[in-house]
């Protein structure tokens, strides 16, 4: 198996794992968003870095479209990149959503940490 030549998956990981840490650890509610955009991030390069379709044999490394042609053995997977597309729609629509609420999360409270929320309303 080669790990070096499977970098993006490790990339991918990796910032999976970053974003999943930054969620779970802060308590500031900005953060845990910024945690949850730089997930979102690593599984669109991880369904990018799926859209290669190799033919074995494979002499060049770049992909093609989905034509079949001569001198061509890489071709790309369209599905993943109209996926991502309409993923990043949405993600944009959903930050946009969860910084509206932490406005007036912040407006109501006074703060965007959990602590301060929660001593707030045990007061």
């Amino acid at each position: 198996m080669d790990v070096i030549g499977h970098y993006n998956y490790w990339v991918s990981i990796v910032l999976m794992m970053a974003g999943f840490y930054m969620v779970i650890a802060s308590a500031n509610l900005v953060k845990k968003l910024v945690g949850l955009n730089v997930f979102q991030t690593a599984v669109f390069l991880l369904y990018i870095t799926m859209s290669k379709v190799s033919v074995p044999d494979c002499a060049i490394d770049c992909g093609t479209a989905p034509i079949f042609k001569e001198g061509f053995t890489v071709y790309s997977n369209p599905l993943p990149s109209v996926l991502i597309l309409t993923a990043i729609v949405v993600s944009v629509s959903t930050t946009a959503v969860a910084l509206a609420i932490i406005v007036r999360i912040k407006e109501a409270y006074g703060s965007v940490e959990e602590d301060e929320m929660l001593r707030r309303d045990g007061e």
